[in-house]
């Protein structure tokens, strides 16, 4: 178990109350789209202090010329992704390609609070992650989605998290009721997910390019082949399904932000329809950041832009005899540094929404 500065100083026969401890935190990969999405936000936290930050390819340039909107860290000298770098903090987080974080992580510290934005840690099962990613499996990290239950109690105190990955987030909280209650067929779970582009990375790509997203929607991994998929399934046994068959086909869209994924599944056997919209109203009534939009207003990813919130609706088509349930999210936000940052507050004993805004950004 790590003993984080708060537990030392209480040892020590300190007062102290979690608000006044300062945290220092170091940031790998704070570059990329994700690490910067996690030092914007980390910039606004009162609990911690920002030390390190490092990316290999970019060491030696200044923050503001790659990341100008993080205008508070302009000045700062980026470092080259070392040990000795990321040594000396509380928490590090790892914004790092798939893969890496593993080699870093494991010279850490277990006094050292890690936590990885990538899929290193995310799977259970090392036959899956090795047909996935074809590199060995390097273990598993406590889940970094506290709305699943049970979650929560497995990240307090943990010095470990493994941040969930954008699709299975926002899929998971859009299935999460209707699974944990039995009230779906898990056997025949259909999703079509539409995501903006920064989910692919800041790497220069071709699909990537304006001339080439403007104006046009693509799938992509489809036929069971994106590496999301065995996430999403362990995610909805972990809700109680058995033996879930997942068919989760992405769609490229042209926007920067944003998931929206949408969920059909054959209602249950002998399931009343009117209990489906109930059963999502409880699941959620006590979660800051999932809101069950009132009856017939769908969501918009406009509308959790920027926030650590995920829009949700839920209806039954009678027609075809489904559950069609929609999520909305930014999937820089909610979607990986903003549950990062829920998860590492849990981890430290602050509140979960610390340094964290439900609001979104508009227009």
């Amino acid at each position: 178990m790590r003993t984080t500065p708060a537990q030392a100083m209480e040892s020590a026969g300190v007062r102290w109350h979690a608000s006044h401890v300062t945290y220092r935190i170091a940031v790998a990969g704070a570059t990329g789209y994700a690490g910067g999405e996690v030092l914007r936000l980390l910039a606004h936290h009162p609990d911690v202090e920002i030390g390190a930050v490092t990316a290999h390819s970019n060491a030696g340039a200044r923050l503001g010329d790659l990341q100008p909107h993080l205008a508070s860290l302009a000045d700062r000298i980026v470092d080259d992704t070392t040990v000795e770098k990321l040594s000396g903090h509380d928490v590090v987080f790892l914004a790092l390609p798939h893969g890496a974080s593993a080699a870093v992580a494991e010279q850490l510290g277990q006094d050292v609070l890690v936590i990885d934005c990538g899929a290193d840690f995310r799977l259970e099962d090392s036959d899956e992650w090795e047909r996935f990613y074809g590199i060995p499996h390097a273990g598993t990290w406590p889940y970094g989605l506290p709305e699943l239950p049970g979650q929560r109690e497995r990240l307090r105190g943990t010095n470990r998290i493994a941040v969930p990955g954008c699709y299975p987030t926002a899929i998971t909280i859009a299935l999460a009721p209707a699974v944990s209650g039995s009230l779906i067929d898990p056997a025949r779970i259909v999703i079509v997910a539409a995501s903006g582009t920064s989910g692919a990375g800041k790497a220069l790509k071709p699909n990537l390019l304006a001339s080439e997203i403007m104006g046009s929607a693509s799938a992509y991994g489809v036929g069971g082949t994106h590496r999301h998929t065995p996430e999403i399934r362990q995610n909805l046994r972990r809700l109680g399904a058995i033996e879930p068959k997942v068919s989760f086909t992405p769609v490229l869209v042209p926007m920067p932000r944003g998931i929206l994924a949408t969920c059909v599944v054959p209602l249950g056997e002998g399931i009343d329809p009117h209990a489906i919209r109930a059963a999502y109203e409880r699941f959620y009534a006590d979660e800051a950041f999932i809101t069950v939009l009132p009856e017939g207003r769908w969501p918009l990813t406009q509308s959790v832009l920027g926030s650590n919130r995920i829009h949700l609706q839920v209806t039954v088509d009678q027609s075809a005899g489904s559950v069609v349930a929609v999520a909305a999210m930014d999937n820089l936000v909610k979607g990986t540094a903003g549950g990062a940052i829920q998860s590492m507050n849990l981890a430290l004993g602050l509140d979960e929404g610390t340094g964290l805004d439900g609001n979104g950004v508009a227009p």
